[in-house]
């Protein structure tokens, strides 16, 4: 249970933006896009496991003097270094290979996902904006990967929302931090050192207002609108913009925002307004 929980299964949501591809393509009534799709949510959770393995390896000292951090199995020498590296070596080959076999540009992706993800936990993420920016990078390279995976045309609206969505949390992490931890923000993480509550508030603001620009800009697009047989996809902006406000909210009026998966994961109305906006979607396409 403890290796399991070094994996970090928590985390596995993420991935689940592998299957924007097939949803913005129109593919998801195609069984075969779909299982391919679900290949590649496997494949970037055996991946991400093993990179968050070789994280903790390396981090296991820092880790151990840390309040909260020095529970985790690695540092706290539950689970051996060699059977973390072992096993993050079965993943990320294991991972590698199963991905050799969808596509080669999808191999590819995968590939620059893990390289991404090891020269952020060597040196990426002990650099202010470019520590956000480098894991926004990664939702971007699932996005891709799973538009490779099947063999669709990469929309340039999926790379601009998930980016900036993305941005959007990333930041609002990091305001949650510099906030919640104030003197130990350094030592929880050495990026903070770089950052103001000033300054993450207007990186907040700018992301934000280009998040939900971008989405009012998506639906209103003539090629979406032919592609979904549909003009009234914007009447799910105000869905968009409610998730925006209510992860704000918890971020400033809660002091939530800490683990943003967790966040996402058990706000309620956050919940009820996700499976609003899927139901909005689906309803407007049928109508067409």
């Amino acid at each position: 249970m403890d290796l399991i929980r070094s994996m970090r299964p928590i985390q596995w949501v993420k991935n689940t933006v592998v299957f924007a591809g097939v949803i913005f393509a129109r593919h998801f009534d195609r069984p075969t896009d779909l299982l391919m799709a679900a290949a590649a949510f496997a494949i970037f959770c055996a991946l991400a496991s093993g990179v968050y393995l070789l994280n903790d390896i390396r981090d296991r000292a820092a880790d151990s003097a840390h309040p909260q951090k020095r529970n985790r199995p690695i540092a706290a020498g539950r689970v051996s270094v060699l059977l973390a590296a072992g096993t993050s070596l079965v993943l990320l080959t294991g991972g590698l290979a199963a991905a050799s076999l969808i596509t080669i540009p999808f191999l590819i992706t995968c590939a620059l996902y893990v390289a991404l993800n090891v020269a952020y936990s060597v040196v990426l993420k002990r650099v202010p904006l470019i520590d956000v920016m480098s894991v926004a990078l990664g939702f971007v390279l699932r996005a891709v990967g799973g538009a490779e995976a099947v063999s669709v045309a990469i929309s340039p609206w999926l790379i601009v929302c998930t980016l900036l969505l993305a941005l959007f949390l990333g930041f609002g992490k990091r305001r949650w931090e510099v906030e919640a931890l104030g003197g130990e923000a350094i030592r929880h993480r050495s990026a903070l050192a770089g950052y103001s509550a000033h300054l993450l508030d207007q990186l907040i603001a700018v992301t934000t207002a280009s998040a939900v620009v971008a989405y009012a800009v998506y639906t209103l697009s003539p090629d979406t609108q032919e592609k979904f047989g549909t003009s009234q996809l914007i009447w799910t902006l105000p869905f968009v913009i409610y998730g925006v406000f209510r992860y704000l909210y918890l971020i400033h009026g809660q002091h939530e925002g800490g683990n943003p998966t967790r966040a996402l994961l058990t706000d309620v109305p956050i919940l009820v307004n996700v499976a609003l906006w899927m139901g909005t979607v689906l309803y407007l396409i049928a109508l067409r």
